[in-house]
C-alpha cells in the first residue's frame, strides 16, 4: 500500500519525489481558505487533514498497474469507515505532469477514460449484480473491488471553470460513491445541499453550473460528471468505458 497521507505531504515526511511533493501540495493550496474553492466538503476534509493521496508516475501499463493496487487498498480502507462525514477520505491521484499532459480539456478526458479502462481491466472482482453495465443508463457507476466509486476528473487545462482545475497535475478525486449519498442524495435535505454546491460553483466559476451535474439516485447518467466541459453546452456522447463481459458468459 502506498497511500501518503496529508499530514505527511504537509511536514515533509513522505517520501515522495520533488513532482509529488509540489503537485500535492499545489491540490491543498486550491482548497485552503481564502480560495473560496466551491466544494465545502472537500474544504472540510483537508482542513482535518483526511486527504489521501497516490501518485501515478506515467501511462505505462506496469505503472497503471500499480496505481490499480493504490486504489485497491483505498477500496479496502473505506469499507472500515465509520459513516461520519468528519471522518470520509477522498482519494487524490495525482499524475506527473512531466508524463501525463494534454492542450485541451476534451485530450485529458480521453487520458482519464483510458486510466479507468485500464483499472477496469485489471479489476480482481466481479461487476457488482445491482449495478447496471450499461454506462449510457441510469444507475451506472465505476466500481473496482465490488465498490461504486465517483470520480472527479480536474486538469489544467480548464480556464473557464476553475472548480475543475487543481493544479499543474491531472487529478482524480475519487470516493465511494455512497457517500454522496449520505450528504447529498435525492431526498429534500440532498437537494438543498446541492443546491448550495451549485450556488458556489456559479459564483468560484462565473458561470452557472454544468448541465451534466445529476444525482444518481434520481437516474441521472453518472459518467458525464467525472469528466465536464468547460462550457454548458448539453452532455452528449457515449461513454468510452468499454465493460468487460461477465464470466461465464460464453460471449
Amino acid at each position: 500500500m502506498t497511500l501518503t497521507a496529508q499530514t505527511k505531504v504537509e511536514s515533509d515526511a513522505g517520501d515522495l519525489t520533488p513532482w509529488q511533493q509540489a503537485a500535492a501540495r499545489g491540490f491543498l493550496e486550491r482548497l485552503r481558505m481564502p480560495t473560496n474553492f466551491p466544494c465545502f466538503f472537500s474544504q472540510n476534509a483537508c482542513r482535518r487533514g483526511r486527504i489521501l493521496f497516490a501518485f501515478v508516475d506515467s501511462l505505462a501499463p506496469e505503472e497503471l498497474a500499480r496505481a490499480a493496487d493504490d486504489l485497491g487498498a483505498y477500496v479496502r480502507r473505506s469499507r472500515e469507515w465509520d459513516g461520519d462525514v468528519a471522518t470520509a477520505e477522498p482519494l487524490v491521484v495525482l499524475f506527473d505532469p512531466a508524463a501525463v499532459a494534454a492542450d485541451t480539456v476534451e485530450a485529458y478526458h480521453d487520458i482519464g477514460w483510458k486510466v479507468l479502462q485500464a483499472w477496469h481491466d485489471l479489476d480482481p472482482a466481479a461487476w457488482p449484480d445491482e449495478v447496471s453495465r450499461v454506462p449510457s443508463s441510469p444507475f451506472w457507476t465505476m466500481c473496482f473491488a465490488g465498490m461504486q466509486l465517483f470520480v472527479n476528473m480536474s486538469n489544467p487545462a480548464h480556464r473557464i471553470r476553475r472548480s475543475r482545475n487543481l493544479g499543474r497535475a491531472f487529478a482524480f478525486i475519487v470516493n465511494p460513491r455512497e457517500r454522496f449519498d449520505i450528504v447529498a442524495g435525492d431526498n429534500p435535505r440532498g437537494r438543498a445541499v446541492r443546491e448550495r454546491l451549485r450556488k458556489r460553483i456559479h459564483a468560484y466559476d462565473g458561470l452557472p453550473h454544468s448541465p451534466a451535474l445529476g444525482s444518481f439516485e434520481a437516474g441521472e447518467i453518472e459518467w458525464w460528471q467525472y469528466g465536464l466541459a468547460e462550457t454548458n453546452a448539453a452532455p452528449s456522447g457515449t461513454c468510452p468505458m468499454r465493460m468487460r463481459k461477465p464470466a461465464g458468459s460464453g460471449q
